[in-house]
């Protein structure tokens, strides 16, 4: 048995600190001050950073700002996590000014979804260190702290096992498959082909997702995958939400659904859709870089992630 290597950042406990910053797109200051306070219920101390509330633009802040807010939290030894304030767009105008050394010897949990997939692919790649796909500071609301998407990604920052358990799906494909899980949003896992920041699929099992595309453009994003060579040598596809789809004035003539089975139908590994993750309200929280096992039956699909995986 050889256990797979697999690094991460140290689990949270009561009193660690988890800092918010914006590095993409504005969002509202009372926005981050309800999820730091649900942050503060759940024993973590909070660190604003600067760009919280701060707009340039469409952006929460200069490049130089949101560079700099963004630095001084991965430089900082005494910050356990980082969440971000929202997506939109913006990480790749600062990602390549980024240092990583002091993150290195001291790494936190990155914490956020859809533009962040470029920082969790960019971490993935060149650091080989685990990162939280999870909702971000606008899904904190007084109707959600108690939902069980919330609570995910406070059983995930502690480090307790993840086990998902999903309903069958017309276009699943049945298998098994144990990988380190990496992805993200679709439309950025396409962007970031060929940079310092792509991801690397070999031997993983891939998860996507997106919101608001054309049918044509998923098409177009999903052979710029498998013309990268992307998706030949999976242990396992999970399609997350599929959300706010739009279709040309010319039909496509096909669903987002079979627009992905399509372009994944000559291979072999097993295949899932709808997992409960992406730009969906009931977003919970999956831990990329990590082992997990993907089973898909005609009775459903499962999920898990245990604390060591061993694999032959």
């Amino acid at each position: 048995m050889v256990k797979h290597m697999t690094n991460h950042p140290p689990y949270l406990a009561t009193g660690s600190v988890v800092g918010i910053t914006c590095p993409s797109g504005y969002v509202a200051a009372e926005r981050v001050s309800f999820a730091a306070e649900v942050l503060k219920l759940w024993g973590f101390d909070v660190r604003l950073g600067k760009t919280v509330g701060s707009e340039h633009h469409y952006f929460s802040g200069t490049d130089d700002e949101r560079l700099e807010d963004l630095q001084k939290m991965l430089d900082s030894p005494d910050i356990n996590a980082i969440l971000m304030g929202r997506g939109g767009y913006g990480l790749s105008r600062i990602i390549d000014r980024l240092d990583w050394t002091k993150f290195k010897l001291n790494p936190k949990w990155m914490c956020g979804f859809s533009d962040i997939t470029v920082l969790h692919s960019h971490i993935h790649n060149t650091l080989n260190i685990a990162t939280l796909h999870s909702p971000m500071c606008a899904a904190f609301r007084a109707d959600t702290v108690n939902a069980g998407h919330i609570k995910r990604l406070y059983a995930c920052l502690i480090g307790e096992s993840q086990h998902y358990h999903l309903p069958p799906h017309q276009y699943n494909r049945s298998g098994t498959g144990e990988g380190v899980l990496t992805g993200g949003n679709l439309a950025i896992l396409s962007h970031l082909v060929g940079s310092a920041s792509d991801i690397d699929t070999t031997g993983k099992i891939l998860f996507i997702e997106d919101i608001g595309e054309h049918l044509y453009k998923m098409d177009r994003m999903m052979l710029t995958l498998k013309r990268a060579g992307k998706l030949d040598n999976l242990k396992g596809l999970i399609v997350g939400g599929l959300t706010d789809m739009e279709d040309t004035e010319r039909p496509f003539g096909k669903t987002v659904e079979e627009i992905i089975y399509d372009n994944v139908a000559e291979y072999n590994y097993p295949v899932c859709f709808n997992f409960p993750t992406g730009h969906i309200e009931d977003n919970h929280t999956i831990t990329l870089g990590l082992v997990h096992k993907l089973t898909v039956t005609e009775l459903g699909a499962h999920l898990d992630l245990e604390k060591e995986i061993l694999s032959t």
